[in-house]
């Protein structure tokens, strides 16, 4: 850049920190059921801005410089080969389950009618792909507490259709991964993490994202760190990678990162399906995708953000443990969540349930809150199957769904994000109870 330029950019920084710190000293102060508690939001410093700003004046409007620092940053992190940024979480799902259809795997290639083993009680983009891909999904029943599948009832669930396994680790909350990575390795199983909620979690002192053939990211304003939307597909297998890259730009053949050429050695002279000798390998396509990159504006955002994923996630670890301390004088009413054996959640969000023998049901307790200026969601669909898109879809039910159905009556969640206070930590707890104070 030239002289004048730099100066210019320094200019714009300084006035960024300016504003930044302006924004700061006006954001007002926690009163008591005045202000609202989200369950969830957005936390961030000056960097974010300046970074975003800097992306802005290069005016690269795609995948560009902060874009391959940010994967960069991610493969470090999760010490893996490749890191695939996406434009959200769902995207990337749609993009590990789609990669497993590829030809390109011969016998391992996942074809219509082959069964993905999952629940019912998550976010609906973790099936919706099974289902876009005309493959068939499998549901197995859910624990209470954890709210992850019930691993011993996967290998009942298999068949000679079963071809993969995709479970999410809910709520930041790692599902068993002992068992299924054995059930994985017996069976011949591709297994897909959705680590959408999970970003810093570890089971065994190994971070969640790094057990399976493939795992999902969503960088969404609520989960650990945040791009506004976007999201990421990693994998440890170079073939994988080189897969999910050609289902994210459309369906090209060519795997050059943007602005290059002849990555390969070879840009005009292989042969590809019906098309002349030596056709332009860059517009070779060989599956059926899509576009679903990040732009450099939000991975901007992202390199800002993944520099305080500690920080986040022991805040997020210490800001669950003081309502799980708080509540626990409610556990005559409330199933309060347990983190799963070996597990060390960075967790997403505090979960509850009511047990069976209250005398009021979840719209009470929720609604109660909610005057009260505290936010609250489901978990989530509930249960899937019981929803007006998927009441008609091809799956099978391995395992009655007992609990799945007991968590779309009886859970939700309340936030324990980084940007909450010790005061409004203490108000929920004061809510909840004035709320049990006459039951």
């Amino acid at each position: 850049m030239e002289k004048e330029e730099l100066k210019l950019r320094s200019d714009i920084t300084t006035k960024v920190k300016e504003f930044h710190h302006f924004k700061k000293n006006q954001k007002s102060v926690f009163k008591p059921g005045e202000s609202k508690v989200n369950y969830a939001g957005r936390v961030h410093d000056e960097q974010e801005l300046i970074n975003l700003v800097e992306a802005s004046l290069d005016f690269w409007l795609t995948s560009g410089r902060f874009s391959q620092d940010f994967a960069s940053e991610i493969q470090d992190f999760f010490d893996v080969s490749d890191a695939i940024l996406t434009n959200s979480g769902s995207s990337s799902n749609l993009l590990a389950i789609s990669s497993l259809t590829s030809p390109k795997l011969a016998d391992k290639q996942l074809l219509p009618g082959d069964e993905i083993i999952t629940v019912a009680a998550g976010f609906p983009t973790t099936v919706a792909p099974i289902i876009q891909n005309k493959l068939v999904p499998v549901f197995i029943d859910i624990e209470l507490g954890t709210y992850n599948a019930k691993v011993e009832q996967i290998e009942r669930a298999i068949s000679p259709k079963t071809k993969a396994i995709i479970f999410a680790h809910t709520m930041g909350n790692p599902f068993d991964l002992d068992p299924v990575m054995d059930i994985s390795k017996k069976h011949n199983l591709w297994l897909i993490e959705d680590n959408c909620d999970a970003f810093g979690s570890t089971y065994n002192n190994k971070l969640t994202g790094t057990y399976g053939h493939l795992a999902t990211l969503s960088f969404y304003p609520a989960h650990q760190i945040t791009t506004g939307e976007g999201g990421c597909v990693i994998t440890d297998d170079m073939d994988l990678a080189r897969i999910v890259n050609s289902f994210r730009d459309w369906g090209r053949d060519c795997y050059c990162e943007g602005g290059e050429n002849n990555t390969c050695g070879k840009r005009f002279s292989q042969q590809f399906g019906n098309l002349p000798y030596g056709y332009d390998h860059k517009y070779v396509y060989s599956h059926i995708g899509y576009n679903l990159k990040m732009t450099d504006l939000q991975a901007s955002i992202g390199l800002a953000q993944i520099e305080k994923i500690s920080g986040f996630t022991q805040a997020r670890k210490e800001n669950h443990k003081k309502l799980k301390i708080g509540l626990s004088r409610f556990e005559e009413w409330l199933i309060l969540p347990n983190a799963t054996s070996k597990s060390d959640p960075s967790w997403f969000g505090f979960v509850i349930s009511l047990k069976e023998n209250c005398d009021f049901i979840r719209e009470d307790l929720t609604k109660f809150l909610d005057q009260h200026k505290i936010e609250t969601r489901n978990l989530f669909s509930g249960n899937l199957l019981r929803q007006p898109a998927y009441i008609n879809i091809e799956h099978r039910v391995a395992s009655e769904l007992i609990n799945t159905d007991y968590i779309m009556n009886n859970t939700f969640f309340i936030g324990c994000y980084p940007g909450m206070t010790d005061d409004q930590l203490q108000y929920m707890i004061e809510i909840f109870s004035e709320f049990f104070k006459n039951k």
